[in-house]
């Protein structure tokens, strides 16, 4: 349970209404679209052609869930209808993705478990249990036996990667938990803690930051080597991966209250807020170089509600240390990096997808998402979406 001083109170209270405020106009102004970013401050839309079912964008872009997963947390909020047929617009689209198929990959989790998982628990939609099941058995069919993992992204031209499994993937495994839980079959949670073990050997260096992308030889396992990925380079810090970790580790204790999952999301918050610089800021990479100075306002929503999670069930003498970091990422993005006007479409400003890409400081929605949903755990009103 969370107890927040009064001025934190009164704090949150101020957000929530203004979060109220901006989800108001913004839904509808984007109800008919799934969101990645803002172009000149307007949403753009996944729903688009897509026609050869690859992932780099349309319909069966890894995001698409965050939009519905918005709509969710806005309905449980106030209850206000539009917010649920916004979201039953979103999951209805994504059908998409099951017919083309080939554009699927490891992030279905990120997909349907803020849309059809969320759509069955406060519903009981018989049709979105049936999506998110497909899913998971997807997600499940990815699982590479003799290296325990499941297997990141898809056959590409020039790139041999059957052997990649990356550290986002651990947000993923709440969806095979959840199948678990639904059906009883113990088959999708011994993938989930079987890629989570992989992940704690091959994941987490001693100092508690983690690799973006770990190969392992897909024929016998064991790891053949690392790579950067979104981060700086090779052996440096991406801290959007550091809160991949840590939330996905904290999600992964809480379905199967294994020990060592919960110590390893500790491992790499005591990182994380070890790194934090005194502006509060949070880096794209923490061993990136001084200049240029590169932000990733993402990575501390995402950070915030790994900690407060590990603040519900750790005991009252450490209780304080994750949630006052939380409280000052979330302060430090709402009165640094939210934009509250209706001049963008977007609530969070300077995201940035990766290092060496050219939209640094740019909106993405899954920002939006979690600073909206560390928010509500804040409040104790969570959907428990993972």
């Amino acid at each position: 349970m969370i107890t927040l001083q009064e001025q934190d109170q009164i704090w949150l209270n101020e957000v929530i209404g203004k979060l109220a405020y901006k989800m108001n106009w913004v839904s509808d102004k984007s109800k008919h679209k799934i969101p990645y970013t803002t172009i000149n401050g307007t949403h753009d839309n996944r729903i688009d052609d897509n026609p050869k079912g690859t992932v780099t964008n349309g319909i069966n872009w890894w995001t698409n869930g965050f939009w519905g997963g918005m709509m969710w947390l806005m309905f449980h909020e106030t209850g206000i209808e539009s917010y649920k047929e916004i979201a039953n617009f979103s999951e209805d689209a994504l059908d998409e993705c099951f017919r083309q198929y080939y554009g699927l990959h490891h992030d279905v989790g990120f997909m349907w478990l803020p849309t059809s998982v969320v759509n069955y628990k406060v519903t009981g939609n018989s049709e979105s249990r049936k999506r998110a099941m497909h899913a998971a058995n997807l997600l499940a069919g990815r699982f590479n036996l003799a290296g325990g993992f499941i297997r990141a992204w898809n056959d590409d031209e020039g790139a041999d990667s059957r052997g990649w499994a990356i550290v986002d993937c651990l947000m993923n495994l709440p969806l095979l938990y959840w199948a678990t839980e639904e059906s009883n079959d113990p088959r999708f949670m011994q993938i989930a803690m079987k890629h989570a073990d992989t992940a704690l050997d091959a994941f987490i260096r001693p100092d508690g930051s983690v690799h973006h992308i770990v190969e392992f030889d897909p024929f016998h396992g064991g790891v053949v080597k690392t790579y950067g990925g979104q981060g700086y380079e090779n052996g440096s810090s991406w801290t959007r991966g550091q809160t991949w970790a840590l939330y996905g580790f904290m999600m992964s204790y809480l379905h199967t209250e294994k020990k060592e999952y919960l110590h390893a999301a500790k491992r790499v918050a005591h990182y994380f807020m070890a790194n934090i610089p005194d502006n509060g800021i949070i880096p794209i990479d923490f061993r990136q170089p001084k200049e240029p100075i590169y932000e990733d306002s993402t990575a501390a929503a995402i950070a915030a509600c790994g900690l407060i999670e590990i603040a519900k069930v750790v005991g009252p003498y450490e209780k304080e240390v994750y949630l006052n970091t939380a409280l000052k990422l979330l302060r430090k993005l709402d009165e640094t990096r939210c934009d509250w006007t209706k001049d963008s479409d977007c609530i969070l400003i300077n995201g940035s997808s990766a290092y060496h890409n050219n939209d640094k400081h740019s909106a993405i929605i899954y920002g939006d998402y979690y600073f909206m949903e560390a928010v509500f755990k804040l409040k104790g009103n969570d959907l428990n979406v993972w």
